[in-house]
């Protein structure tokens, strides 16, 4: 279960590394935008957009991290603290499994994510999440290690 820096750590950080499965199986790494949405479940959801950022593609199901995520739904998430003073370092991961929810699917859980992502992300105002699918990703381990509090 996260603790209480972890989950200040994780619900203050404004991006994260999200790292999927390539089909050679070496790791593929983004950066990415998320919300946490607290549920009922002992962890919380983790909800990352396809949003309208400039990319290679702009078909949704051509992206990389997507097709990773189709063929194999683990992934990790990873979000770190830096600091100039190295006592002060620290980092959360969260590996979980993740999908994707396209537009129409599971909407009132949709509709929440897209209210929190616009709500942490102003950028948001003027993208068209509606019609783009998400990546909801269920956490099932949590490791942590440093200063994760200020």
């Amino acid at each position: 279960m996260l603790g209480d820096a972890e989950r200040a750590l994780l619900e203050g950080a404004r991006t994260a590394t999200l790292a999927t499965i390539a089909s050679d199986g070496r790791p593929r790494l983004v950066p990415v935008c998320f919300v946490v949405e607290r549920t009922a479940a002992a962890e919380p959801t983790l909800w990352t957009p396809i949003d309208e950022k400039p990319k290679r593609s702009a078909e949704p199901r051509e992206l990389e991290r997507v097709r990773d995520i189709v063929a194999d739904p683990r992934v990790t998430l990873l979000v770190d603290r830096w600091d100039e003073d190295w006592s002060r370092l620290g980092w959360l991961r969260l590996d979980g499994r993740a999908m994707l929810v396209d537009p129409g699917a599971d909407r009132d859980a949709r509709d929440r994510a897209i209210g929190m992502l616009r709500a942490k992300y102003p950028q948001y105002a003027g993208h068209r999440l509606e019609a783009l699918p998400l990546i909801r990703i269920g956490i099932e381990r949590i490791r942590s290690w440093g200063q994760l509090s200020d």
